[in-house]
């Protein structure tokens, strides 16, 4: 049986598209349909294989958006120079069909008897496994208290803004804006720094568990800064994407 399953995990699959929802202008949400998936962990990842025409493969690793026991989703970024992207977030429409292979991933998932509240850090889309995370803790009904620093362009650039602002029941969202802030603004108007990760991160002494994705930059910044405020290093689980994977 563990056979069988490590196969299907690596097997290309055909996954048709049910919805595409935008999240902002730069963000799509695409709602996939395969047989006989698997099912999938909060916080892996799936393979996408594109072919064009003229044989040529592009492949790019994808968040998995969505919590165990739902659909299966992915959030893409649009990169304006991807290869991959801009035909995932302009062109394709629910009925059309794709390459999928997943889902992949051991290291950066959370499981409810993980213990300690989660400390949940995300740059741009990094927020996109998170939110997996999120919604998988409100399906099985955990009471595990959560933070998430959440560090963006702009309001705009906000993924998933009205969901994250429905939460409740022992979740804190904090946003942080770089580059503008809506009139009134009153929240962090800056990148996420060692000040700002010492006001709003859970203590160390209370053995939180942190996962951070986003940029290399950010996810360097953020996992060395929370080693320094006392976290352990293995309880500070961390996943980096760049350009190339777009």
């Amino acid at each position: 049986m563990a056979g069988t399953a490590v196969r299907g995990r690596l097997t290309w699959q055909t996954a048709t598209v049910g919805s595409v929802t935008d999240e902002t202008p730069q963000v799509r949400t695409l709602l996939l349909e395969v047989p006989d998936w698997a099912g999938h962990r909060a916080g892996q990842h799936v393979d996408i294989r594109l072919t064009a025409d003229d044989g040529y493969q592009a492949e790019r690793a994808y968040s998995i958006a969505s919590a165990p026991g739902e659909p299966l989703a992915i959030t893409v970024e649009r990169l304006n120079d991807g290869e991959v992207s801009p035909y995932l977030t302009e062109d394709l429409q629910p009925g059309d069909v794709l390459e999928i292979r997943g889902p992949i991933g051991g290291y950066f998932v959370w499981e409810a008897d993980f213990g300690g509240p989660l400390m949940l850090l995300a740059g741009g889309s990094g927020v996109v496994p998170l939110r997996a995370m999120l919604r998988y803790r409100c399906l099985i009904g955990s009471s595990v208290p959560v933070r998430l620093l959440y560090s963006s362009r702009s309001w705009e650039d906000v993924i998933y803004r009205a969901e994250l602002d429905r939460l409740s029941d022992g979740v804190k969202v904090i946003h942080a804006l770089t580059r503008s802030q809506p009139p009134g603004w009153t929240g962090y108007a800056r990148r996420v720094d060692q000040p700002m990760l010492a006001e709003v991160a859970w203590p160390a002494a209370q053995q939180p568990l942190a996962y951070v994705c986003g940029p290399t930059s950010f996810v360097e910044a953020v996992a060395s800064g929370l080693v320094a405020l006392g976290y352990p290093a293995g309880r500070v689980k961390t996943e980096r994407f760049g350009a190339t994977g777009q």
